[in-house]
């Protein structure tokens, strides 16, 4: 492999920090359609430079002659550049992307060690289409819509947000994004214009260094409802969960029944209170990206 893979250019770099990034990539081909929802995998060659002052990195001659790749939920800026009119799926000739450079881990993994090194007008590989099921199909016009989200775990409730303001979506819509710092929430001015422009809509960012509290302490202390302006009623509420796998909290199979890794996440919180995470069961209502 070489830079003849490469099948993309990133056309657009946004850093709110050093270790967080909103960019834009746009693939030599036509941009298929898409839904919502979904993510595509993104790569760049091992022989990249990377950040600097990093440690140095320990691989093989023939790995540095491999791509390396990672699936990234593909996010929405919402509103279109510099105004109040909601983007124009139309016009959009990108994937827009939402990553974290996790500065303090003894090895930074080695994509986001290349990619945070990257300014536009980079060369990279970008898979042919995008893939998923963490989609809106299920979600019915008058369906409160809960988004529950850990740092960039957001990107794809915020394309999802764009696709229910763009249906004129009748049901409430709420986005709780939990990061470490509010300095981490990249789409924070967006979201608050949101707010301003629909009435059905409320944000509520989250900084649990900053003396805010995780998303579960909300659900178990009936704060997250009064927070979202609608009440956790299964019957009309459809929740969609990104993030951290201790905050969503998914179960897994094991022995013939299911069972919960992270005990006391949001899938185990939600069921206790009348809510489904099984697509075998008929009134699934917990959404989260299932790999």
């Amino acid at each position: 492999m070489g830079v003849e893979e490469y099948n993309g250019t990133l056309v657009h770099v946004r850093r709110p920090h050093d270790d967080l990034m909103v960019f834009r990539v746009r693939p030599d081909a036509p941009i298929p359609p898409y839904e919502a929802g979904q993510w595509i995998s993104i790569g760049v060659g091992m022989w990249e430079s990377r950040v600097a002052g990093l440690a140095p990195e320990c691989i093989a001659d023939e790995e540095r002659v491999k791509l390396v790749r990672r699936p990234l939920s593909i996010s929405s800026s919402i509103l279109a550049d510099g105004g109040d009119a909601l983007l124009r799926l139309e016009d959009e000739s990108w994937y827009e992307l939402y990553a974290t450079f996790p500065r303090e881990a003894p090895v930074p993994p080695a994509l986001t060690a290349r990619l945070f090194a990257l300014e536009p007008g980079a060369r990279m590989w970008i898979a042919e289409a995008p893939r998923g099921q963490n989609t809106l199909a299920a979600v019915l016009p008058d369906d409160n819509v809960l988004f529950a989200a850990t740092g960039t775990g957001e990107a794809p409730h915020n394309r999802m947000i764009l696709e229910l303001l763009r249906r004129d979506h009748r049901g409430r819509i709420a986005s709780f994004v939990s990061t470490r710092r509010r300095a981490d929430q990249a789409y924070g001015d967006v979201h608050e214009r949101l707010m301003r422009l629909y009435p059905n809509y409320r944000y509520v960012p989250l900084a649990t260094r900053e003396n805010a509290p995780r998303l579960q302490q909300l659900v178990q202390n009936g704060e997250l409802e009064e927070r979202a302006g609608f009440g956790l009623d299964p019957s009309r509420t459809r929740v969609f969960l990104c993030g951290n796998p201790a905050m969503v909290g998914a179960p897994r199979l094991q022995d013939g029944g299911r069972v919960f890794a992270h005990v006391g996440g949001m899938v185990e919180l939600l069921e206790a209170r009348g809510f489904h995470s099984d697509p075998e069961h008929r009134t699934l209502n917990i959404h989260f990206e299932r790999y």
